[in-house]
């Protein structure tokens, strides 16, 4: 009887795991949607555009972008944890998914819950830029003009609870400084503002100022990372001025929580040789990222870890972000 048993059993268990098994091995057989929650311009959307070409060529099927920007990035990975787990949905992240919870913003997902961890593809040092209208020509200056004006210069970000919004509250914080935040929807529009003097700083990645801190337009006084970027090693960092401060920003790919572990496998991988070409590693150094590849395992931990610190730091802190 005990036989019978345990044989009925693991048929069970076969008859289970044999649709996953199935839809494993048919993947792809159609079109991946890969959304952005932001629109075109910003680092995720960089990022998505270096890579997704690559990555339909090894899958044997496009990957189509799909931009759904708004309130911070959460409609787009809303969506995107709401979509059928099953490999034909993913989504490009930053580390905001670690932030937002420690902020304590009514989110429609959990990062934990709803999604599965596929790669770590990237990072990026967000630099601190203001526009010409700013006396300030490093960051000093810039914090005694702001205590000098409290409450009168602005900073742009890509939206509420974004790295590059709770880089610059840090930056109050940790300073004694009140620069006021002016939200927009995505990166492009909160540079173009910038750019145009309707706010006079923000912090933005790299690879979306660059160009226009060669152009002139905007001036760079620090970057948000430890250390000097070897992309931009002329530029200080916060921390030479502020001790301690670091506000990294990173990117990921995550599914559908549910997405079957050998599709998430298969994905973490193609995403590894994708960001290993020489080619891609080119155009996105060249852009102000640091390409790299950590897999599922590895991404679930880091962010684990990151919402723990941001939930101590705020804590900590008493940061209150509106």
């Amino acid at each position: 009887m005990h036989c019978f048993r345990y044989a009925i059993a693991v048929l069970l268990a076969a008859f289970l795991t044999a649709p996953s098994l199935v839809l494993a091995q048919k993947y792809p057989d159609r079109p991946i949607k890969f959304v952005v929650p932001f629109p075109p311009g910003g680092g995720n959307d960089l990022l998505a555009r270096a890579t997704h070409q690559k990555l339909g060529d090894l899958l044997g099927q496009p990957v189509v972008i799909d931009n759904k920007p708004g309130a911070g990035g959460n409609i787009g990975t809303e969506f995107a944890a709401r979509s059928a787990a099953d490999g034909y949905t993913i989504l490009i992240a930053s580390n905001q998914v670690t932030i937002n919870p420690a902020l304590g913003q009514k989110l429609p997902f959990d990062i934990e819950k709803d999604f599965a961890p596929v790669a770590l593809i990237a990072s990026v040092p967000m630099l601190l830029a203001v526009h010409p209208s700013v006396k300030a020509t490093n960051l000093a200056e810039f914090i005694a003009e702001a205590k000098a004006n409290s409450g009168k210069l602005n900073h742009s970000t890509p939206g509420t609870g974004t790295p590059q919004h709770l880089a610059f509250e840090t930056l109050n914080h940790m300073a004694g400084i009140r620069v006021t935040h002016v939200p927009y929807k995505g990166t492009g529009p909160a540079i173009a503002d910038l750019l145009g003097g309707q706010v006079q700083a923000a912090f933005a990645t790299l690879a979306s100022i660059e160009q226009h801190v060669k152009a002139g337009k905007v001036r760079a006084l620090a970057v948000a990372t430890p250390k000097r970027s070897l992309a931009a090693p002329t530029v200080p960092s916060v921390a030479e001025s502020l001790r301690g401060y670091d506000v990294a920003l990173w990117y990921s790919i995550l599914a559908p929580a549910g997405t079957p572990p050998d599709i998430v496998a298969r994905l973490s991988a193609e995403f590894g040789k994708v960001m290993a070409l020489p080619e891609i590693r080119e155009r996105l150094v060249a852009q102000g990222f640091e390409p790299g590849h950590a897999g599922p395992a590895e991404l679930g931990a880091t962010i684990r870890r990151d919402l723990a610190k941001w939930q101590k730091f705020i804590h900590d802190t008493g940061l209150k972000v509106d």
